[in-house]
């Protein structure tokens, strides 16, 4: 009901989380603002926007016509529009917004997990940069289910890779870390799927802890990767860059 109540407010069939109007931190070296959008199939224990996971947005949450208007106003501030989540790809009319978006003369980057490749390679074209979520090491596909909270997930995430990878579009890859959910043999592995891939720079972010009790137990055990491992690392992929 909250959908189809949503579909009629918002011709463009969107559904909302949230705006921020002006961001240094989630499109590295713009200026941007960052659209949240509703909803996200995957439960990632550590999600960090889990009030962005249901698919039904609260009755607060701004329209996707008023934030055009905002930003048709901040042409000439702004660099660019980055459309999160939430996993934004869920939302089919994203599309039309990101068209909206390039009209005014704006940008447009992405962040995604990576959930449905069609969707991305669809969408890929109309994007100047993507900000790609990767869990943990696509050859173990129990582990990325597991963190994942979902089933299925690892082939979905290589074939959505594959795809940003062969577009030519900038992105950034980066990997929420922590030693318990992801060990060292995992991290090697990503790295050197990485480097097979000809990818040369690699985010680590810090993992952060949420309410959930089971991450809040995670933390007395979070460092980052201790230096051999971390040497082992930057041999694969040099560009590791610890956030």
């Amino acid at each position: 009901m909250q959908a189809a109540l949503t579909d009629l407010r918002d011709p463009k069939g969107l559904t909302l989380g949230g705006v921020t109007p002006l961001s240094t931190t989630d499109w590295p070296g713009k200026l941007a603002a960052v659209v949240f959008l509703q909803g996200c199939p995957w439960r990632c224990g550590y999600c960090h926007n889990a009030g962005l996971q249901p698919r039904c947005a609260a009755a607060t949450a701004p329209h996707w016509p008023d934030v055009l208007a905002m930003l048709t106003r901040r042409v000439g501030l702004l660099d660019g529009v980055v459309f999160s989540g939430g996993e934004p790809t869920l939302q089919r009319r994203l599309g039309d917004a990101v068209a909206e978006v390039r009209a005014l003369g704006l940008q447009t980057g992405l962040h995604t997990a990576g959930i449905y490749p069609a969707r991305l390679a669809a969408l890929l074209p109309a994007l100047d940069w993507v900000g790609f979520d990767l869990k943990t090491d696509l050859d173990d596909a129990a582990a990325y289910d597991a963190l994942a909270g979902s089933h299925h997930s690892a082939a979905a995430v290589r074939r959505s890779l594959d795809a940003l990878l062969a577009s030519g579009v900038a992105y950034e890859i980066r990997t929420t870390y922590h030693p318990l959910l992801i060990g060292d043999a995992a991290l090697l592995a990503m790295a050197q799927t990485l480097q097979d891939l000809g990818v040369t720079q690699w985010v680590l972010q810090r993992w952060q802890t949420n309410p959930e009790p089971a991450q809040q137990a995670l933390a007395p055990a979070w460092h980052w990767p201790h230096a051999p491992l971390l040497q082992a690392v930057r041999k694969r992929v040099a560009g590791v860059l610890l956030r």
